[in-house]
């Protein structure tokens, strides 16, 4: 099976890169607001927080829908594993380091999570992002999300270079099932310490760095989608959820399979299906968000809304959403150490006067939407800009490195690895109920 996308059928999916992508950001707004929502209002409004469903699980359902959707297609499209990685690290790194970096130098003032481990095995998860899935928590609240994401970058790539990318239906029901049997018998990680983030760290430096240079570039490949693979269901901290999360990400490959007209929408039913019964037995839960009413209508609310602006994917959108799109990486990793930091400042504001928590919401809010705007401007638009720079230089300099049997090598750039695939925002674990402490 050759490794090039197939000719992209005249549809509205052929809409010029910028009205493709308009819809897509629009989505990661909305993603956004919902998942600043989710942490926003425990400690600001929490008389106007819903619990019939979960704002921060319907964010982060959004992102992996949009996540699933592009990237295995930017892959496709341009057909170079070395441009995509090199993009993806200058993509997600500088702003993730910054935040890291910014947490870490006001622990004085507002301490690291108690949970995350003051050791090696911190350092190598984190320098991986495979936080969540070796069971490391992360400094910032919001980049556990992160580790799924680098788990489905690794299983596409090896799928992709092996010439298996097409099957991403049945990839999506599998994991789906496996959502459901390992919610049945796993009680946690199988496998506990700090082995796992050494041993994925230095799986993940030695077989990127083969991945990027093209060295035995296929099998490094596959031996990082294995390990990826491994870590989901044997040392993560919620197995069933990282199963179903890779589930959802690759529902949302298939649903643009279909969408171009290269495979069927049955496996995206038959996924949903089997994600919304995944946590109602499992041996881990017991969080309200898994309720069967709220965990179904959270999904059915994401679901509906990626349907709803895929459906509007032609038209034009509020520029306002597709700004929110564009910073919503920014967004994401940055407002909850700065609600964190703005609530250390205030104090507890859940017993004040109501005109109060308005304006304190409303200044929060514009602090946050402030900070993202100069995060995205300064850090992640040089960040992506010299990533182009060195992928494009890449590719000049060292095409005999690439494997003869990809097709479509090149440095030719869409417009799609820009601004993209990384943001998937918090919202399950960090969870601030209506009697908890703030933290």
């Amino acid at each position: 099976m050759s490794a090039a996308a197939p000719a992209l059928p005249a549809s509205p999916a052929c809409a010029p890169a910028v009205t493709r992508l308009a819809w897509l950001d629009a989505l990661r707004g909305i993603g956004a607001l919902a998942v600043v929502a989710e942490h926003l209002l425990p400690w600001f409004l929490p008389a106007l927080r819903p619990y019939w469903f979960s704002m921060g699980v319907y964010g982060i359902l959004v992102f992996f829908l949009v996540s699933g959707y592009i990237i295995p297609t930017s892959l496709e499209r341009h057909g170079d594993v070395r441009a995509f990685w090199i993009s993806r690290i200058f993509r997600l790194y500088p702003l993730y380091l910054s935040v890291i970096a910014l947490v870490l130098a006001l622990a004085w003032w507002v301490p690291v999570r108690g949970e995350v481990p003051r050791d090696a095995s911190a350092v190598a998860a984190h320098a991986t992002m495979l936080l969540d899935v070796v069971s490391v928590g992360g400094v910032a609240d919001t980049m556990w999300t992160l580790s799924y994401e680098m788990v489905f970058y690794l299983m596409v790539t090896a799928l992709f270079l092996v010439g298996a990318q097409e099957r991403s239906g049945l990839l999506s029901m599998a994991f789906a099932a496996a959502a459901v049997v390992v919610g049945l018998v796993a009680p946690g990680a199988v496998l506990v310490g700090g082995w796992p983030a050494y041993v994925s760290g230095a799986a993940f430096v030695a077989g990127l760095a083969c991945v990027i240079w093209g060295k035995a570039r296929t099998a490094a490949a596959c031996v990082l989608g294995l390990m990826a693979l491994a870590s989901l269901l044997l040392s993560s901290r919620v197995p069933w959820l990282g199963t179903a999360v890779l589930a959802v990400m690759f529902a949302g490959t298939a649903i643009h399979r279909w969408e171009r007209g290269t495979g069927g929408l049955w496996p995206v039913a038959v996924t949903t299906a089997l994600v919304a019964i995944a946590p109602l037995w499992a041996l881990e839960g017991g969080w309200w968000w898994v309720q069967a009413d709220v965990w179904l209508t959270t999904i059915a609310l994401a679901g509906a809304t990626f349907a709803g602006a895929m459906a509007l994917r032609g038209r034009r959108l509020p520029r306002v959403m597709v700004w929110l799109g564009l910073v919503s990486y920014s967004l994401y990793l940055v407002h909850h150490p700065l609600l964190k930091y703005f609530v250390e400042i205030t104090g507890d504001l859940r017993q004040a006067e109501l005109p109060l928590q308005l304006g304190m919401a409303a200044l929060a809010v514009a602090v946050v939407l402030g900070a993202s705007a100069l995060a995205y401007r300064y850090i992640e638009r040089p960040g992506q800009a010299l990533g182009r720079r060195v992928s494009g230089r890449n590719a000049r300099g060292l095409q005999s490195g690439a494997d003869p049997g990809v097709a479509g090598q090149g440095t030719r750039h869409d417009g799609v690895l820009g601004h993209e695939e990384g943001q998937v925002p918090d919202g399950v674990r960090d969870h601030v109920g209506q009697g908890d402490a703030l933290r």
